[in-house]
C-alpha cells in the first residue's frame, strides 16, 4: 500500500482541522467502507422488509448463513492471497505485468475449487440433516462464492491502488442490493428471507464482476506462464501458513464457545452462539480505527525510513547503511507507541459510548457482560498485527510464521480454559492469545534489530538452488566446448546435435568419413564413422552422433598436437634464454 502515503502527506501537511479529518475520511474509505457497506446494507434491508416480525427459526437461518458466508469466506481465501500478493509485488517490481493475468486466473481457480471443497459437503449436510430446501442452500453457496470472488478481487485493486474504485464498487452492489430485496419481496411477493439471501447475492456478483472488469481493464497482456505461480506457493509455505493462522486465531475463540453448553444449533447444521458472536463483533468495531491509524502512519512516516535503508544498502557506505538503520528503528518505535497512545484513547471512548447506548439498543444482558474482556484481546490483536506486518517488512517468515502459531495455539487453549470462568472472564482466552503473540513478535523484532546485517547480507545464495540430476564437477573441457563445422569453421559441438537429417548432406558425410581416417591415425580406439553410414540398422540419430563424436576427435586430436609444439617451442626458448644468461 505504499501509494496511500504519497495522498496522506498531501493532505495532512496543509495542518488544519479541516484537513486532519479529511485524511482520516480518506483513510477510512480505502480500510474499512466496503465492511461497513455491506452491515449497512444488511441492516437497511432487515428495516424496510420488516425482518423482526418473521418467525424465530426464519431470523436464525437467515442470520446463522449470513454468518458462515462471511466467516468461512475469508478462511478460505486466506492462505493463498498472501501467497498472490507477494507474487504480484515481485513481477511488478520487475515490470513483468503480463505475468499479472496467469496469476489471476491461477489463483481464482485455486480459491474457488478450495472453497467448494469446504463449501458442497456442508450444503449436503444442511440439505439431508437439517431438512433445509435446496433453494435457500443453493442461494447461500451462491452468496458464500461471490463474497470468495469479491475478496480474490479486491486482492489486485489493492496493489493497484485503486483504494476509492473498491468502495465505489461495493456501494454500487449494495444499492442494488437494497433495491432488488425491496423489488422481490413487495412487487413479486417473494418470501422475506429469500429476497435479502438473493439479493445479497446479486449484489456480491456485480461487485466482483466489476472489480473483475477494472483488474482486466488494466492488464491486457497474458504470457501464459501459469507454473511460476505454483512454484511460489511451495516457496512461500511459511506466507501461507502464516496467514491462515492468523486469520483461524480470529474466530476460533468463538468455535470454542460454538461447542460449550451455551451453543446454540439451527436445522442441525449451523452452531453458533449469538450473544458471545456479536460481542464479538462490537469488540472488534471498537478497535476498528487502528487499521486506520496503523495504515496511515506507517505509509506516512515508516515507509520512508524504510526505502531510505534500502537505498542505504544497495549503494551506500557502512556509515550510511548504520545510520539509515538507527533511524528506521527509532521510527518503528515510535509509529508503534503512537498507535498504542491513540487506538487506546478511541478505545476508551467507543467502550464508554457502548456501555451507555447499548442497552438501549437491545444490547445488553450477557452481550454486556462478555464485551470489556473481548475489547481487551482485540486491542492486543490489532498490536500484535502490526509487529507481524513489520515482520514482513524485514522478510522475516520464520518469525511472522512463529508469532502467528503461538497465537493461534494458545488463543485456542485459552478459551478452552476461558470458557469454564464466569460470564465476565469469557474473552480472558482472547487476551492471553492475543497477548502471547504479541510477545513472540516483539521479541523476535528485536532480534531482528540486533542481527538485520546478518539477515540482510548473509542470507543469500550464490549457487542457484534446483532440483533434478546432479550435474557433472567438470567445469570446463575446451575440447567439448568447441569444434569444427561441416565448412570448416569454429562452432559450438551442440549444434550438431540440433541438425535434422537433411542437414546431413552427403558433403558432410563424405567430411566425416575423412575425419574419421585422420581419427584413427592419431587417436587409437575410435571407430569409422563410415561403420555407422553403411549399417542400415543405425538409425539417424545414432548416425549423427557418431558424427558428432568424430569431428570432436578430430579437433582434439589438431588441438592437441598444436599444444605439443607450443609447449615443445616455449621450452627451447627458454632453455636457450638461459644458457645465454649462463655465457654472460
Amino acid at each position: 500500500m505504499a501509494g496511500i502515503g504519497v495522498r496522506l502527506n498531501r493532505i495532512y501537511n496543509k495542518n488544519t482541522i479541516t484537513t486532519n479529518l479529511v485524511g482520516f475520511g480518506y483513510s477510512t474509505i480505502i480500510t474499512v467502507a466496503p465492511m461497513f457497506l455491506v452491515i449497512a446494507a444488511v441492516m437497511v434491508m432487515q428495516i424496510i422488509l420488516d425482518y423482526s416480525v418473521l418467525n424465530y427459526f426464519s431470523r436464525e437461518l437467515y442470520a446463522c448463513t449470513v454468518l458462515y458466508i462471511f466467516v468461512f469466506g475469508l478462511l478460505s481465501a486466506s492462505p493463498f492471497n498472501a501467497v498472490l500478493s507477494k507474487y504480484l509485488s515481485d513481477i511488478i517490481y520487475e515490470d513483468r505485468y503480463e505475468d499479472i493475468m496467469p496469476c489471476f486466473y491461477v489463483g481464482l481457480l485455486i480459491n474457488t475449487g478450495f472453497s467448494s471443497l469446504l463449501g458442497i459437503p456442508f450444503c449436503l449436510w444442511e440439505i439431508i440433516a437439517g431438512d433445509v430446501p435446496v433453494a435457500f442452500v443453493f442461494c447461500g453457496y451462491c452468496g458464500y462464492m461471490a463474497l470468495v470472488l469479491v475478496f480474490y478481487s479486491m486482492l489486485y485493486l489493492s496493489i493497484c491502488k485503486d483504494y476509492s474504485k473498491i468502495s465505489l464498487f461495493f456501494l454500487i452492489g449494495m444499492l442494488v442490493a437494497v433495491i432488488l430485496s425491496l423489488v422481490l419481496s413487495k412487487v413479486f411477493g417473494v418470501n422475506t428471507t429469500y429476497a435479502m439471501i438473493i439479493s445479497l447475492d446479486v449484489g456480491f456478483v456485480i461487485t466482483g464482476v466489476l472489480e473483475y472488469a477494472l483488474v482486466r481493464s488494466y492488464f491486457r497482456q497474458n504470457s501464459g506462464h501459469y507454473k511460476a505461480v505454483l512454484r511460489y506457493f511451495k516457496k512461500y509455505k511459511r506466507l501461507i501458513a502464516t496467514n491462515f493462522l492468523y486469520t483461524l486465531g480470529l474466530y476460533i475463540h468463538n468455535f470454542v464457545f460454538w461447542a460449550s453448553d451455551l451453543h446454540m444449533v439451527v436445522a442441525k447444521s449451523f452452531v453458533c452462539m449469538p450473544s458471545y458472536d456479536m460481542a464479538s463483533c462490537i469488540a472488534m468495531f471498537t478497535n476498528i480505527s487502528s487499521s486506520v491509524i496503523f495504515i496511515s502512519r506507517v505509509e506516512m512516516n515508516f515507509h520512508e525510513r524504510y526505502k531510505a535503508y534500502s537505498e542505504a544498502v544497495i549503494g551506500g557506505r557502512g556509515m550510511d547503511i548504520e545510520n539509515a538503520k538507527r533511524r528506521m528503528f527509532d521510527q518503528l518505535k515510535t509509529e508503534v507507541m503512537n498507535l498504542v497512545r491513540i487506538q487506546f484513547i478511541v478505545s476508551v471512548v467507543v467502550y464508554l459510548l457502548c456501555i451507555i447506548f447499548m442497552p438501549e439498543l437491545g444490547f445488553g444482558g450477557l452481550i454486556l457482560q462478555i464485551y470489556p474482556c473481548l475489547a481487551v484481546g482485540y486491542f492486543i490483536l490489532i498490536l500484535m498485527y502490526s509487529l507481524i506486518i513489520f515482520l514482513y517488512y524485514f522478510n522475516d517468515l520464520t518469525g511472522s510464521t512463529i508469532a502467528a502459531t503461538v497465537f493461534c495455539v494458545s488463543t485456542l487453549a485459552g478459551s478452552v480454559v476461558s470458557s469454564n470462568f464466569i460470564t465476565i472472564w469469557y474473552g480472558a482466552g482472547l487476551i492471553f492469545g492475543a497477548f502471547c503473540g504479541f510477545t513472540v513478535a516483539y521479541f523476535r523484532l528485536r532480534y531482528i534489530e540486533k542481527n538485520l546485517d546478518v539477515h540482510i547480507f548473509c542470507n543469500g545464495s550464490l549457487m542457484k538452488h534446483g532440483e533434478g540430476k546432479m550435474p557433472s564437477n567438470l567445469v570446463y573441457d575446451k575440447f567439448k566446448t568447441a569444434g569444427y563445422s561441416k565448412w570448416g569453421k569454429k562452432t559450438d559441438y551442440r549444434e550438431w546435435a540440433k541438425m535434422s537429417d537433411e542437414e546431413l548432406d552427403p558433403s558432410a558425410i563424405e567430411e566425416a568419413e575423412d575425419a574419421a581416417t585422420q581419427s584413427l591415425k592419431r587417436n587409437d580406439g575410435w571407430i569409422s564413422i563410415k561403420d555407422f553410414f553403411d549399417d542400415d540398422d543405425k538409425t539417424e540419430q545414432q548416425k549423427q552422433e557418431a558424427y558428432v563424436r568424430q569431428r570432436q576427435a578430430k579437433f582434439a586430436a589438431e588441438e592437441s598436437e598444436k599444444m605439443t609444439r607450443t609447449e615443445f617451442g616455449r621450452n627451447t626458448d627458454s632453455s636457450l634464454n638461459f644458457e645465454k644468461t649462463e655465457n654472460k
